[in-house]
């Protein structure tokens, strides 16, 4: 008897020991395995073994995100493994945009692979739009192009650049910028050849047509599929105002010349005067000499004292017939 109830404590321990191995594993399950998550994935047909799930919820990956992103791919005829997906999220790719831009390109026929889609992601395009461009081209504008014609005139055009995503060549590829940059270049360039600037305004066209035969998407993420002239404006005679500065830099040249002859002949006009100034002197000088020619003679008893007053009459005969030669002729000057 002892030893049969002996034998029932021991199986109900060991019960009891089972129960508790059993509770513990189920505790173990629901914390480290996403039941909720992998049985989803389970009837969504995208099965997801719990490892997996337990590995990536230990390197801390968002495994819903992936599992999510995981069922949407296989629902879209996708043939992608998650390792893949889990991969491409700890590089920092986006999952869901990946996915997305697969189906998109599945169902519009675009070749886009699976390795192509994750490179386009990581270099840090937007893959989804890159699709999208490829289905419906975008319009890029470019706006207040201003180059001058042959004639002066200027000319400012705004021009509508549509263009669609080249997937082979977005990785690597330049993008919006280099586009808007070489139509630009493309615009002046025209406008720069054209005679006259109502060339440009007869025929905008031959603008757009002249840009495609360059082939100015060479080397970029798009293909142009036309360029098109949105608006044209005439802006300043810039010919007219350069000749109006040449002639204005002329004018101010010639007055530069002028003043400076003006001042070389007030300069010689000075000097003569200063010429003039000394002549009177000497001849002051030279009459101051006189008294003292006419004192010597006398001394000298070659010159009398009669024929000094002779002299003296003589001058102021002549200073009076010099006075009244004078009044007459301004007299006859004021008749005249």
């Amino acid at each position: 008897m002892n030893s049969l109830i002996c034998a029932i404590e021991g199986w109900a321990v060991a019960l009891i020991v089972l129960c508790c191995i059993l509770a513990a594993g189920l505790v173990v399950l629901f914390v480290l395995v996403p039941i909720k998550t992998w049985f989803v994935a389970l009837v969504s047909g995208a099965h997801v073994s719990m490892a997996r799930l337990v590995g990536m919820k230990l390197r801390k990956v968002k495994y819903k995100l992936i599992v999510d992103s995981y069922i949407m791919a296989r629902k879209g005829g996708i043939n992608i493994s998650i390792v893949d997906l889990e991969t491409h999220y700890m590089a920092g790719g986006n999952v869901d945009n990946i996915i997305k831009a697969l189906i998109a390109a599945h169902s519009a026929g675009i070749d886009l692979t699976i390795d192509l889609a994750k490179a386009i992601d990581l270099s840090g395009r937007d893959v989804v739009e890159a699709i999208e461009t490829c289905v419906t081209p975008k319009i890029i504008e470019v706006k207040h192009i201003a180059a001058i014609a042959q004639d002066g005139i200027e000319v400012i055009i705004n021009v509508n650049v549509t263009v669609k995503t080249d997937i082979r060549e977005l990785v690597g590829g330049a993008g919006e910028d280099t586009i808007i940059a070489r139509v630009g270049k493309g615009v002046v360039s025209c406008i720069g050849a054209a005679e006259n600037y109502t060339q440009l305004l007869e025929n905008p066209a031959a603008i757009g047509d002249e840009i495609l035969r360059k082939g100015l998407d060479d080397g970029t993420a798009f293909d142009i599929v036309s360029v098109d002239v949105a608006d044209i404006d005439i802006g300043k005679n810039l010919g007219a105002k350069l000749e109006m500065d040449e002639a204005e830099k002329d004018r101010q040249i010639a007055n530069a010349v002028a003043e400076k002859t003006r001042a070389a002949m007030v300069a010689e006009e000075q000097r003569y005067k200063a010429k003039t100034q000394e002549m009177k002197a000497a001849v002051l000088a030279a009459e101051a000499e006189i008294p003292k020619a006419i004192a010597g003679a006398i001394r000298d008893g070659k010159f009398g004292v009669l024929d000094y007053y002779k002299l003296k009459n003589l001058q102021a005969d002549t200073a009076m017939r010099s006075s009244i030669a004078g009044i007459e002729q301004d007299s006859g000057d004021g008749e005249a």
